[in-house]
């Protein structure tokens, strides 16, 4: 049941992006579900391999090279979901960004303070 949760805070955060950062653009729910879900994947198998091969890249930028694989990832995300459109890498960059702060913010909202690992 949690899962089917954070899938929908997720779904509910890309729904909100488009109104906030313009070159977001989505279809509707249907393609927000889906991207959810791909997004999901590609975070939990594609991030992991990324992060460790540019490792040397993050620690000479303090860190900061990881919102750079964020926008990457986000943006490939774009190109995999028909319906789901970001037009650049600073439109990913802030819509990674946004993404992850609104989705942080609903989870809070839905779990309490339990909400740190999603």
């Amino acid at each position: 049941m949690r899962l089917l949760l954070i899938w929908l805070i997720n779904a509910i955060a890309l729904l909100v992006l488009p109104y906030i950062v313009s070159g977001v653009q989505l279809k509707g729910i249907g393609t927000a579900l889906i991207v959810a879900v791909v997004l999901g994947l590609i975070n939990a198998f594609l991030r992991p391999l990324l992060v460790v091969l540019t490792l040397p890249v993050t620690v000479v930028t303090l860190g900061l090279f990881i919102f750079v694989i964020n926008a990457l990832l986000f943006w490939l995300a774009s190109h995999v979901v028909k319906g789901f459109e970001v037009s650049g890498f600073w439109a990913a960059l802030f819509g990674s960004l946004l993404y992850s702060l609104i989705s942080w913010i609903l989870s809070a909202l839905v779990f309490g303070e339990r909400a740190t690992n999603v």
